[in-house]
């Protein structure tokens, strides 16, 4: 039953110096378990407007395989495993953690303000498609990891303003408080300064595939091609070293190198998660508007403006990574149709050129309007994992990558994101992330291979997709 007695959202803006980043207000919590920023590291990109944290869940769910395993961090009395759908799991935990409240009512227009927040690892489309088990599963890291947090902390940067966000529970309400806040946001001292191991690479980078390796793989992707399996495939490589230190000073490395407006740093037991993604994947507003920009098409950035733009005109023009792109939206109309009132689904952007510190990409925007009485997790579902980095059509294309790539995939190509307690949703690509476990640290790149993809070049784009990333976390220093 509905909750009727729901508790009073409040929003109270915090004082804090002109220009602080909330990646500075985080440090102070990132080394604890189920500490999560979502950040746009200070990108001037369109989608780059707000910054969220949290930390200390009220509940939280984590699914390897078949079964997720629920905890109450209050109430461990009340924890349980289950093999139901992850995604109703999430739903059930958040109504009865939080109440459902679609209606909440606010001055400011901000995203998320309590609700369930974490990452879906590619790997969970096996409990929603068919898939064979042959790649290598070496990682710690769950499929899923999502905890249901009652308040957060929001950084509008177009104001420069943050402001806390909290709704009341009866038990265990571990909001910060508004002093502490101010304090932290306040001090000079620097939060990381002296508390951790600097960061370094205690290891040479190691690919699961050489050069030669993957050139055969795309010889094999195009033989599926030719033969009609699909119309595009996207193969990655994995990228592997051994590290010590603290991971979230190789996040803010990686921040400030790339200034990617989907970036984000989870710490979980045993696990930690780092993306500098640039790639939306799906977000659903409090009205029930659904918006996907899938990213297909990549040149690299030079210093040189000549060149630099010279970068640009090859990629506009050029039809293979136009057909790349369309493939996917295509692909992307289908599945938002899933779950979207009939004929709301429309393209109002293709081919558009969006640039980024380290490539520029080919961006298109599907559209659509959820349908009533569907949830913002039913449409992530519906579409889960991205068409942008599997192939088309899908479940062939994931056939053929778990044929193909050595290792499972599991944080790579799958989604970090938030469902708000209102409805609202965002989420990325986890494309440009990292997982770090174990002393052990691994990295993928990889792109859409079609008919005309030449080999040479595809393994070339995987290696410019992670110049802004090896090289910078070979630095000894911040």
């Amino acid at each position: 039953m509905e909750n009727l007695d729901l508790p009073t959202l409040t929003i109270t803006p915090l004082n804090m110096p002109k220009h602080c980043a909330m990646s500075y207000l985080f440090a102070h919590f990132a080394q604890q378990n189920w500490a999560i920023l979502l950040d746009s590291a200070n990108s001037s990109h369109v989608d780059g407007r707000f910054d969220i944290m949290v930390a200390d869940p009220i509940a939280t769910l984590v699914t390897v395989g078949k079964q997720t395993q629920i905890s109450f961090l209050n109430a461990p009395t009340n924890d349980y495993l289950s093999e139901a759908n992850p995604m109703e799991l999430i739903q059930s935990v958040l109504d009865l953690s939080l109440g459902k409240q679609h209606s909440i009512t606010e001055a400011q227009s901000l995203p998320f303000k309590a609700g369930a927040m974490g990452y879906f690892g590619y790997d969970l489309g096996r409990r929603f498609e068919s898939l064979p088990n042959i790649a290598a599963n070496p990682y710690s890291a769950p499929d899923m990891a999502v905890g249901i947090y009652n308040w957060a902390v929001i950084k509008d940067n177009d104001v420069d303003q943050f402001y806390l966000c909290h709704l009341p529970i009866e038990q265990g309400d571990t909001v910060p408080s508004i002093s502490a806040l101010h304090h932290m946001l306040n001090s000079s001292v620097n939060p990381i300064s002296n508390q951790s191991e600097p960061f370094t690479l205690s290891s040479q980078w190691q690919s699961n595939m050489d050069k030669s390796a993957y050139i055969d793989k795309i010889g094999k992707i195009h033989h599926y091609l030719h033969a009609g399996d699909c119309y595009q495939v996207n193969l990655a490589q994995r990228f592997s070293a051994s590290y010590k230190g603290d991971e979230y000073q190789a996040y803010l490395r990686l921040r400030n190198a790339n200034k990617a407006p989907f970036s984000a740093f989870i710490r979980i037991p045993d696990s930690v998660i780092i993306s500098i993604s640039p790639e939306r994947f799906l977000s659903v507003d409090k009205n029930g508007k659904v918006q996907s920009k899938p990213i297909k098409g990549t040149r690299p950035r030079s210093t040189n403006n000549e060149i630099d733009l010279k970068n640009i005109q090859i990629l506009r023009k050029s039809t293979k990574d136009q057909a790349e792109n369309l493939m996917i939206v295509d692909l992307l109309r289908n599945d938002l149709s899933k779950t979207c009132e009939p004929n709301s689904v429309a393209v109002p952007a293709l081919f558009e050129i969006e640039s980024f510190a380290a490539v520029h990409h080919l961006v298109s925007t599907v559209t659509g309007q959820l349908a009533a009485n569907i949830s913002a997790l039913s449409l992530l579902q519906g579409a889960f994992p991205g068409g942008s980095i599997t192939g088309a059509p899908k479940i062939r294309a994931m056939q053929i990558i778990e044929e193909l790539e050595p290792d499972r995939r599991n944080i790579y190509c799958g989604s970090i994101g938030y469902i708000g307690v209102d409805g609202d949703m965002d989420s990325n690509i986890c494309i440009r992330t990292l997982l770090l476990e174990n002393g052990h640290l691994y990295c993928w790149a990889g792109g859409g291979i079609v008919l005309d993809s030449t080999a040479l070049e595809e393994y070339q784009e995987s290696l410019d997709k992670v110049c802004k990333i090896l090289p910078v976390l070979l630095k000894e220093n911040m």
